[in-house]
């Protein structure tokens, strides 16, 4: 077979051996080097769907970013999913668009699905829908998995490599933000449900008050009666101080540049470097270099098309937690005032 037209990485199983080393601590440089070439591989995916999505949200406020999952989140990944082969995780490859509402989300999803190219929706319409059912953990959002398709013969290569669109309104990413925040600045990672369990209650409890007030919807505890809510957050708040923790953190201020690939360095002390690039092959190659020379960091490639849409998309990498803050302090004064008059 050409080498060219190979599956990144070798082969599937070549990859999903080299998955399955990382999982058992025994992995070797040539590991590595299959996960780096199947990662890298989905850049193509990434600059055809957001090149799709840029054109259909031009003229819009939709938000639209892009991101390479982490090094070390997809390894953690692998660790928390024993039965999950590596070439099988569809968030590798991301897309995030982020909507003023949740009509205006609907409307374009609905769009978006019937959009004229080979490329294939992986799941069923509801099947990660976290709007409608929301995730225990109080995640609200959507979800849609695509695998690529393409004619050329250079394309083939990257034939059923997969990305993930996530559809979130501003208040779900306000939320999301902060569970991110917290994972930073906490030992806990109430995303992941690791860590004190306070921590991922309390946010719980937290994106069922944003739901109700600010988008007449509902969170993961439906049947709980706003007394109830506020007065367990208020409880779990004394305890951990979330809100304290995420209005105190100074924020870091975003760096101006024309380049649209940028390289997001989160140090364990909270220090946040930036390093941005104008040729995104040469971006993905100083990811690579800079997750060999600093493992202990979270470090990120993502893309948007100007430098206040990378800061908004990103939020959590810049520790701005402070719509998350406005959005619980305005939704508990709310539902105190609906009691006080009920």
């Amino acid at each position: 077979m050409n080498k060219k037209n190979e599956f990144p990485g070798g082969s599937k199983s070549r990859v999903n051996k080299a998955g399955a080393n990382i999982r058992s601590g025994n992995f070797t440089v040539e590991d590595m080097k299959a996960i780096e070439e199947w990662r890298a591989a989905h850049k193509a995916v990434l600059n055809t769907f957001q090149a799709s999505l840029r054109n259909r949200t031009r003229g819009t406020s939709i938000i639209v970013a892009q991101r390479h999952k982490r090094r070390n989140t997809i390894f953690d990944k692998l660790r928390r999913l024993p039965k999950m082969d590596l070439s099988r995780m569809d968030d590798v490859a991301g897309c995030r668009l982020i909507f003023k509402s949740i009509e205006e989300l609907h409307l374009f999803r609905k769009k978006f699905h019937k959009a004229t190219f080979k490329h294939r929706r992986r799941n069923e319409i509801d099947k990660y829908d976290y709007i409608k059912t929301p995730k225990n953990t109080g995640y609200r959002g959507i979800h849609d998995v695509y695998s690529y398709d393409v004619n050329s013969t250079e394309g083939k290569k990257y034939k059923g490599l997969q990305v993930e669109i996530q559809y979130r309104t501003l208040i779900q990413h306000a939320w999301a933000t902060a569970v991110e925040v917290i994972g930073f600045v906490t030992e806990s990672q109430p995303k992941f449900q690791a860590g004190d369990h306070r921590y991922e209650y309390g946010m719980a409890l937290a994106s069922e008050i944003i739901a109700r007030v600010h988008e007449n919807s509902l969170g993961a505890f439906p049947d709980k009666s706003s007394v109830d809510l506020v007065s367990e957050f208020k409880a779990i708040d004394s305890e951990v101080h979330l809100i304290r923790t995420l209005s105190g953190i100074n924020v870091v201020e975003s760096v101006a540049t024309r380049n649209r690939n940028t390289i997001l360095i989160f140090s364990p002390d909270g220090e946040l470097e930036v390093r941005t690039f104008r040729d995104e092959t040469e971006a993905l190659k100083e990811l690579f270099k800079l997750e060999k020379e600093q493992p202990t960091k979270d470090i990120v490639l993502v893309k948007a098309d100007t430098n206040e849409d990378i800061r908004m998309a990103f939020k959590n990498y810049f520790s701005d937690a402070k719509d998350f803050v406005r959005l619980v302090t305005e939704g508990i004064e709310v539902l105190n005032n609906d009691q006080t008059q009920s």
